[in-house]
């Protein structure tokens, strides 16, 4: 085959492609974890062809990461000024839902973004939020309005974090249902919870390994795991590095730890405000504040826990995976409960709009810590939820 054939036959999409591809494998495996190689098999080339189209896999990485942002200022654009909120979040979402295998990237790995490529992408997004927040302020004038548009964002952004199998329009219809609740809940209206929420005290490190794990676990939120090398950890502690094999086998042990302590005092927190909570609706109210109190109050663990999960070897991720589905069990047991209409998958694609919530209406508050702020932030939830 001769080179003009060859090129005659290339894809006239395959810069595009790769990014698709590149985005999915970033999405599963973290920026560190993936490959050239395995992204260029995504696309049935080699990774040769592959350099072609990026000098190196930072570039690769930065086209992913601003893919979704630019698709969602693009699909915006194209809405008119005057047009109906319902229209607004709707363009969103199917930009959205159509990059839900690539989506996540922009989320949890921008942080290995260098830092003007940071503030490029933090812009867009804010041009996103800013164009839904002037049609909420218009449509629902409440309280909060970017805290709204933010939290509505975030229950749209939830289908690219996880993996229940559900047909497009239907995940649309349920996450744009959603999203339009939040922007018409009042978050200073309060969620009439019976109970105070009560959590579980994060252990006082009194042992080496219990040392070791408070201090990687705001190093691995503030730099991101990759970053973060043996002889800080060991450094933070007062050990030399070869101390620490004493008590983890190597550094991704120490985070898998992290990882299943979050799990633990999660169920513990959940086991603990349901007890003697009969009701579904307040179960699922219960539910929702023991969340926010949760995540506001174990910010750093919360963040590790969710954004480096994708990094961990199959045997380690394997416990946590375990714990996350008991977890969003009981969440669709009382969902569905309340809401007998929900089936089990739109009951789980619900769930996770409500923690989506709560991770962009957290940032959007610096996750500063009132009781006002998870007031709001619950409200929201449960907004989110249609309970």
């Amino acid at each position: 085959m001769t080179a003009e054939s060859a090129a005659a036959l290339r894809p006239r999409n395959r810069k595009q492609l790769i990014v698709e591809a590149a985005g999915r494998v970033f999405s599963r495996r973290g920026y560190h974890g993936a490959s050239m190689e395995e992204i260029a098999a995504g696309v049935g080339i080699t990774a040769a062809a592959l350099y072609r189209h990026f000098p190196n896999k930072y570039a690769l990485f930065a086209e992913c990461a601003n893919g979704m942002v630019d698709g969602l200022v693009a699909a915006l654009d194209e809405v008119p000024p005057e047009a109906a909120l319902a229209d607004v979040l709707a363009a969103v979402t199917r930009v959205t839902v159509a990059h839900r295998t690539s989506g996540g990237v922009y989320r949890w790995e921008a942080r290995y973004l260098n830092r003007e490529d940071r503030r490029v992408l933090r812009t867009k997004f804010a041009h996103v939020v800013e164009r839904v927040t002037g049609v909420v302020r218009r449509e629902h004038p409440l309280p909060g309005e970017h805290l709204r548009a933010a939290a509505a964002l975030g229950a749209i952004g939830s289908i690219t974090m996880h993996r229940t199998s559900i047909a497009q329009r239907r995940a649309e219809d349920l996450l744009l249902a959603a999203a339009l609740r939040v922007v018409a809940t009042d978050p200073t209206a309060g969620i009439g919870s019976a109970h105070p929420v009560e959590l579980p005290a994060q252990p006082v490190p009194r042992t080496r390994r219990s040392e070791i794990l408070a201090a990687a676990v705001p190093l691995f939120e503030r730099d991101g795991f990759a970053n973060v090398t043996n002889g800080r950890i060991a450094e933070a502690v007062g050990l030399v590095p070869s101390a620490l094999y004493r008590y983890f086998p190597g550094k991704t042990d120490i985070l898998a730890a992290a990882c299943l302590q979050a799990a633990d005092l999660l169920a513990q927190a959940v086991e603990q405000n349901l007890r003697g909570v009969a009701d579904p609706h307040d179960a699922v109210v219960a539910l929702a504040a023991t969340y926010v109190a949760y995540s506001f109050e174990h910010t750093a663990l919360t963040s590790v826990a969710h954004a480096e999960l994708v990094g961990l070897p199959a045997d380690l991720q394997r416990p946590l995976v375990v714990a996350q589905r008991e977890h969003i069990a009981v969440w669709e047991r009382e969902l569905r409960q309340a809401r007998p209409e929900l089936d089990s998958r739109q009951a789980r694609v619900l769930v996770h709009a409500g923690f989506g919530v709560v991770v962009e209406a957290g940032r959007r508050l610096r996750w500063r810590d009132t009781p006002d702020h998870r007031e709001a932030v619950a409200a929201l939830v449960l907004g989110a939820l249609g309970v």
